[in-house]
C-alpha cells in the first residue's frame, strides 16, 4: 500500500490520463464561452442583461457558465440537453415504450440517450429562434433579419451539441460525468470575480475583517452541511433466501436497499426558481404597471417570494421522486429475487412500506433543500453580503465534486493506492 492522499494520483498512469483530458476539454469549453455569434451589438446585449438581473436569463446564464450574457457559440449551454433529459424521464412514466426502453439495461439506455441528443437538438433550435428574434427586437442585432436567425439558430445549435459531445467525451474517457463538469466549470469560473469584489469592499472599508471571518465560518459550515446530507441514506434492511440449484446453495445472505435522503438531486430548485422567475422574464418585456406590481412582491427576499419558492420545492421534490422511483417496481424485483425485508410481507406490503419511508425522508430532503435555496435571498438581504452564496449553483458545486472525487477514489482503491481518506470507514461514497 502507497501512501495515500492526492499525490497518488500521478502514480496511476490511466488515471493522470483521464485527469488531463478532462482538463483540457473544459479549457476548450472555457475558450468558446467567449467566442461571441456574429451581428450582436455588444454594447446593447450588456444593457439588457442589466435590466435583466433576478429574472429566468440569471438562471440560463448561470448554467451556461456566462456565455448567454456575451451571446457567444456557447450561449444555450447545456440547458437544452438537461431539459430534454428531464423530458425524457417524465415521459417515461406515461409512455410504455419508453417504460420498456428504461427496462431493457444498456440497450435501453443507448436508445433513450439517442432520443435525448434528438430533443437537444429540436430544443436548440427552437430556443436559438427565440433568443434571436427576442434580440432583434430589443435592438441588440447590428443587421435584424433572416440572414442573422439562420445564423444565430445554426451557430447556437452547434455550439450545444458540441458542448453535448464534449461532455460525452469526458464522461467516457475523462473522470467524473461529463455534462455535470462542464455546468461545474462554468459556475466555479465566477468565483474569482466574487472574491475579488469582496476584498475590493474590504479594502474601501465597506466591508470589515470580522464580518468575512464569521462569513467564511459559515460559507464551511454550509458546506460540510451539504456534504453530509448528499451522502445520508436510510439504508432498509433485505434478506434472501437461500435457494438450491442442483447441488449448489444461493441465497441466504443480508444486504440494504439505500435510499437518499435528497432523491431528486438539484432538479427541484431548478424548476422552481424557472417558474418564480418568469414573471420578472416578462415584465422585462412588457411595461404594464400590475405586471410591475406583481414582479415587486415576488422580488427575492420579500416573505411571499420566499413562502412560495419554499413552497415550490416541496412540491417538486415529491412530484419528481415520484416520477424517477417506483416502490411496486422495487418490490416486485425484490420479490423475484427471493428478497424480503425483516418483518415485512413481500409483494404489495414491502411496496408500502418502501413508499413510507421514502415519503419521510423525501420530507428532510425537501427542507433542507429549500434550505440551501434561501441562504443566498437572507444573506443578500438581510447581512449585505457583496455575492452569490448557496441555492442551486452551490448544491451542483458540492454534489459534482462529490462524485468526481468518489470516481477517483475507486481508481485508486482499484490499484490498491490508499484514496483521500485513509480510514477504510471514510471512503467518500459517490452518489449512486
Amino acid at each position: 500500500m502507497i501512501g495515500g492522499g492526492f499525490g497518488n494520483i500521478f502514480k496511476i498512469p490511466e488515471l493522470k490520463k483521464r485527469i488531463f483530458f478532462t482538463l483540457a476539454l473544459l479549457v476548450v469549453y472555457r475558450i468558446g464561452v467567449h467566442v461571441p455569434v456574429p451581428g450582436i451589438d455588444s454594447v446593447a446585449l450588456a444593457e439588457i442583461f442589466d435590466r435583466a438581473k433576478g429574472t429566468i436569463l440569471g438562471i440560463f446564464n448561470m448554467f451556461s457558465g456566462g456565455a448567454l450574457e456575451r451571446l457567444s457559440v456557447f450561449a444555450l449551454g447545456i440547458m437544452p440537453y438537461i431539459s430534454a433529459s428531464i423530458i425524457l424521464q417524465l415521459m417515461t412514466v406515461v409512455i410504455p415504450h419508453l417504460e420498456r426502453l428504461k427496462k431493457e439495461g444498456e440497450q435501453g439506455r443507448k436508445k433513450i440517450t439517442q432520443y435525448t441528443r434528438y430533443g437537444t437538438v429540436i430544443l436548440s433550435i427552437i430556443q436559438g429562434f427565440g433568443i434571436s428574434v427576442g434580440l432583434e427586437r430589443m435592438g441588440a442585432v447590428i443587421d435584424p433579419g433572416w440572414g442573422f436567425r439562420i445564423m444565430a439558430v445554426i451557430t447556437l445549435t452547434a455550439g450545444t451539441a458540441f458542448i453535448m459531445w464534449l461532455g460525452e467525451q469526458i464522461t467516457e474517457r475523462g473522470i467524473g460525468n461529463g455534462i455535470s463538469l462542464i455546468i461545474f466549470a462554468g459556475i466555479v469560473a465566477r468565483m474569482p470575480t466574487a472574491i475579488g469584489n469582496t476584498f475590493r469592499l474590504v479594502s474601501t472599508g465597506a466591508m470589515g475583517i470580522f464580518p468575512i471571518i464569521i462569513l467564511v465560518v459559515l460559507m464551511v459550515a454550509v458546506v460540510a452541511a451539504i456534504i453530509f446530507v448528499e451522502q445520508g441514506q436510510r439504508r432498509i434492511p433485505v434478506q434472501y433466501a437461500k435457494r438450491i440449484v442442483g447441488r449448489r446453495m444461493y441465497g441466504g445472505q443480508s444486504t440494504h436497499l439505500p435510499l437518499k435522503i435528497n432523491t431528486s438531486g438539484v432538479i427541484p430548485p431548478i424548476f422552481a426558481s424557472s417558474i418564480m422567475m418568469f414573471p420578472a422574464t416578462i415584465a422585462s418585456f412588457i411595461t404594464v404597471p400590475w405586471i410591475q406590481n406583481i414582479v415587486s412582491a415576488l422580488a427575492p427576499g420579500n416573505a411571499v417570494y420566499e413562502l412560495m419558492f419554499v413552497g415550490l420545492i416541496f412540491f417538486f421534490c415529491y412530484f419528481y421522486t415520484a416520477v424517477t422511483f417506483n416502490p411496486v417496481d422495487v418490490a416486485d424485483n425484490m420479490k423475484k429475487q427471493g428478497g424480503f425485508i425483516p418483518g415485512i410481507r413481500p409483494g404489495k406490503r414491502t411496496a408500502d412500506y418502501i413508499d413510507r419511508v421514502l415519503t419521510r425522508i423525501t420530507l428532510g430532503g425537501a427542507v433542507y433543500v429549500s434550505a440551501v435555496c434561501v441562504l443566498p435571498s437572507i444573506l443578500i438581504t438581510k447581512f449585505n453580503v457583496p455575492f452569490y452564496f448557496g441555492g442551486t449553483a452551490l448544491l451542483i458545486v458540492v454534489g459534482v465534486a462529490i462524485d468526481t472525487v468518489a470516481q477517483m477514489e475507486s481508481h485508486m482503491l482499484s490499484r490498491h493506492y490508499e484514496g483521500f481518506l485513509k480510514k477504510s470507514g471514510s471512503r467518500v461514497r459517490g452518489r449512486q
